[in-house]
């Protein structure tokens, strides 16, 4: 029988499925073992291989060859230790200080000292790249190092989301002799004190990682040596699967195949597991473009958008419309988008354009990825493109590019109307709306919303119960609606799919869905 785990399928969400899926039962004993590397595949390749210039998908490869000061253990749903104890000093939020491991190094065996932390994230401001990292630091006022393991952050205000910043992989700590303090390095080799050190990259195809041997921190390696094979589409990555090529599948199942893996009732060879997950899919708006700048036009789209059609016809029902840009299974979810359009209307969208003297087809562009979010990205737009022109409001044209030179398009502003997909970056409402807006944010697009800036998120930072600033979120989500700037359309859910002599792969997602490849193993018995 088809080997499928279903103790996750109402997981509330994604930080609490390691936890629950332990008392599934469904895997046995791990080894480490000597029957060569873990073979993983994936859809979602690195765009870089240098922290200070990614606030996408290449985190997934740099949780497992970085180490930062923080991190998220198994069943942790916030920062524990990993290069670092770290507590707020005083009783203001605005004192950092972590203090490093005894012993550190990087994988070459040079010191990792305070002064390398101090080095990695000066680094990330100072380059500053246009939709990087730096943005997560906009509450950093700057970094002190008092002697060779203590570092002290100073902010600029109140953030009780600091340490959950630390967390991410875009703070990983590098090596100061290999990376430049004022320039992106230029090679395909990483320098890092992680679980893995990078033996081998060849862009869009494979990454070869071993143990680090000079690694100390709380990852616990079930496996030696991991690979993991890029691939364009779904149905190539499950194809390799079947072949016995890769072992383990994390990211880019297409819907069909996830469909067809769960009727294949006979397949004793495969275990697809499932869990909620708080991915998001959305469109942005770009405010430079003569009609996509004119709020009647985004309001339309939105009023026009049939999310349930996208889910159900495109997806298979294997992700969730959203109606919000936080997520279900966060605090502070709301539905604002379906509150204030409801169910598609052509009439109602025509209103709105007559109402702003808009009477001609609103001419747009929508643009796409082909490589990123997978296989069904371009059915997505065509389905977009069929819904907005059948309300003969709009004439849509599509284009498309790879992942890397999209990410440079969309950062210098060309792309009208642009598809993202939205990983966490940690599980908190915050998340999914500093990112987004400010002068500086994640997508290239400038979005002042200084109420959401200047008020609400200071506001929510400077409480450490997080159960205490939903009043904040929501407002702030309303003003997400109001602008339509961004429009979400899903909430994806995780499926990893493996061969069944594999044990971990339930355990291998941490709170932001990165898989985490040290707790993969083969197993010894069943």
């Amino acid at each position: 029988m088809f080997n499928r785990n279903r103790c996750l399928r109402r997981v509330a969400a994604i930080a609490s499925i390691s936890s629950l899926v332990a008392g599934c039962g469904v895997l046995s004993s791990d080894s480490s073992g000597d029957q060569g590397p873990i073979m993983v595949g994936t859809t979602s390749a690195p765009s870089t291989l240098d922290p200070a210039a990614s606030w996408d998908g290449s985190w997934e490869l740099f949780r497992n060859v970085f180490q930062t000061l923080l991190a998220y253990p198994t069943g942790a749903t916030t920062p524990q230790p990993d290069a670092a104890k770290c507590r707020f000093t005083g009783s203001s939020n605005t004192t950092y200080s972590c203090e490093l491991r005894e012993g550190l190094k990087f994988a070459d065996g040079d010191t990792l000292d305070a002064q390398a932390v101090k080095h990695s994230i000066d680094r990330i401001r100072k380059i500053n790249v246009s939709g990087g990292p730096a943005g997560l630091l906009g509450s950093l006022d700057r970094v002190q190092v008092l002697g060779n393991r203590e570092v002290v952050f100073h902010l600029n205000k109140s953030d009780a989301t600091f340490p959950f910043v630390l967390a991410t992989p875009a703070m990983s700590i590098v090596d100061p002799d290999d990376y430049p303090a004022g320039s992106l390095r230029k090679d395909s080799k990483v320098s890092g004190s992680g679980p893995y050190r990078l033996e081998s990259y060849e862009e869009g195809k494979e990454a070869v990682l071993v143990r680090n041997d000079e690694y100390k921190g709380f990852a616990e390696r079930k496996n030696d040596a991991v690979t993991i094979r890029y691939f364009q589409s779904s149905a190539t990555m499950v194809k390799a699967l079947r072949d016995k090529q890769i072992d383990v599948t994390y990211r880019g199942l297409a819907a069909d195949d996830i469909v067809a893996l769960q009727a294949k009732n006979s397949d004793r060879e495969l275990q697809l597991i499932e869990g909620s997950g708080t991915d998001i899919n959305y469109l942005v708006f770009n405010p430079k473009d003569p009609w996509a700048s004119k709020t009647a036009v985004r309001r339309a789209i939105a009023q026009l958008v049939d999310r349930g059609a996208i889910a159900h016809k495109i997806y298979k029902g294997t992700v969730d419309p959203l109606y919000s840009m936080v997520p279900k299974g966060l605090t502070g979810h709301t539905t604002g988008f379906f509150d204030d359009y409801g169910d598609p209307s052509t009439s109602k969208a025509r209103r709105l354009l007559s109402e702003a003297g808009i009477t001609q087809r609103v001419p747009l562009t929508l643009w796409y990825t082909t490589d990123r979010y997978g296989s069904e990205t371009a059915k997505e737009f065509k389905e977009l493109k069929t819904q907005l022109e059948s309300s003969g409001l709009f004439t849509i044209t599509l284009k498309s590019r790879p992942w890397k030179t999209y990410v440079e398009g969309y950062q210098k502003g060309e792309y009208p109307v642009f598809g993202r997909g939205w990983f966490p970056d940690f599980p908190d409402a915050e998340n999914f709306i500093a990112p987004f807006v400010g002068t500086q944010n994640a997508l290239g697009t400038p979005y002042a919303a200084p109420k959401i800036t200047d008020v609400l998120l200071p506001r929510s930072r400077g409480e450490s119960d997080r159960g205490n600033v939903v009043e904040e979120f929501e407002e702030a989500q309303q003003i997400l609606v109001d602008d339509a700037r961004l429009l979400p359309l899903w909430q994806g859910r995780q499926f990893v799919a493996a061969s069944v002599d594999v044990s971990g792969a339930e355990r291998a997602l941490d709170p932001s869905t990165i898989m985490t490849m040290w707790d993969l193993s083969r197993k010894t018995s069943w």
